[in-house]
């Protein structure tokens, strides 16, 4: 038995695997439990494996490449068409097979468990601000209920305990004490997003594409540092309109008998780099003026909303980092208008 080929549907402790020889015949039906695959793949001869990009997928496929085989990750919405029907592990794993055999499919790339160890610091600090939120939040509903109002922000949450504790005649002892709790998790909170936003900004002066991100308007340190560790090979795609495509920028496209009727973007892709270059966009169009703004802008300005503006800005400057990311050159301005 010669297997050329292996899909393998992963979970969390079941691994079903397919495999085909030469003649693309199924040869290999295995369910593996999560203690047995190492040892499976071992004894293996060195093959093609195919697997979804999902949850602890870069990490099996560094596994398999140490083992010597030719790991490769696959999106979830490329397989889906090759699902013939109904749902089970073994489908999924023929459908991973079948779609990893095409030759136009287009795979994800691995990630190093370093690179993987810096996307923790970005995940982390998206969980510690929704957390600030959630509590300054709280504290607002919560000291309303007594009369008590402050500014909206995070800053204004000191301000916010200190005037329920000046109205001592309206709120009670015990709706005092909690607001003191909720802040001091809001001041917990902020001193962990300060330590991991140094050392942020020490991996964005460390990494050279980081860098040379950062020096496109609206594209901040910690903006340029998420370019560079999601996109890890911006080569695999073939122009600057892909790599727009690739993050949800472009129109939805429905041609019929030769009359092509765009739509609204597809938002499709990574919906955390989409929505930072449209808030980037969006601040570069706050600040724009005549005579130190690219002509194209103000022209795009004087004719639609600023929202639509945004969209299209952040298209623009979507091809643009892929052109840096490609070419290694630092961001030319335009010429103003």
């Amino acid at each position: 038995m010669s297997i050329i080929r292996i899909g393998m549907d992963t979970s969390k402790h079941v691994f079903q695997l397919h495999g085909v020889d030469e003649r693309e015949q199924s040869v290999l039906h295995r369910r593996l439990g999560r203690k047995e695959v190492e040892r499976f793949f071992a004894k293996l001869p060195p093959t093609q494996i195919g697997l979804e990009a999902c949850g602890a997928a870069h990490y099996w496929a560094r596994l398999l490449r140490r083992l010597g085989h030719q790991a490769v990750l696959l999106p979830p919405q490329y397989i889906k068409p090759y699902v013939k029907r109904g749902k089970n592990d073994a489908i999924d794993a023929a459908a991973i097979c079948e779609a990893m055999s095409r030759p136009g499919m287009r795979f994800v790339p691995v990630k190093s468990a370093t690179q993987q160890a810096a996307l923790m610091l970005l995940k982390s600090r998206e969980l510690l601000v929704k957390q600030r939120t959630m509590l300054v939040n709280a504290m607002r509903s919560h000291a309303a209920e007594f009369g008590v109002i402050a500014p909206k922000g995070v800053a204004k949450a000191v301000e916010l305990r200190q005037r329920a504790q000046a109205a001592a005649e309206d709120v009670p002892a015990l709706a005092v004490e909690m607001l003191a709790l909720l802040a001091s998790q809001v001041a917990a909170i902020e001193a962990r997003l300060k330590a991991i936003e140094a050392r942020l900004i020490a991996w964005h002066k460390e990494d050279p594409v980081s860098r040379c991100l950062a020096t496109q308007p609206g594209i901040g340190p910690i903006g340029a540092v998420r370019f560079a560790l999601k996109v890890t090979d911006a080569g695999a795609f073939g122009s600057g309109r892909h790599f727009a495509a690739w993050l949800g920028l472009t129109p939805k496209e429905h041609a019929t008998g030769g009359r092509a009727r765009p739509g609204r973007i597809s938002r499709q892709g990574d919906q955390t780099l989409r929505r930072l270059l449209v808030l980037g966009a969006t601040t570069v169009i706050r600040f724009a003026r005549p005579g130190r703004t690219s002509a194209w802008l103000m022209q795009l300005l004087a004719r639609r909303p600023k929202k639509l503006a945004a969209v299209a800005l952040a298209n623009k400057m979507a091809r643009i980092v892929w052109a840096m990311m490609v070419s290694g050159e630092l961001y030319r301005r335009p010429q103003p208008a």
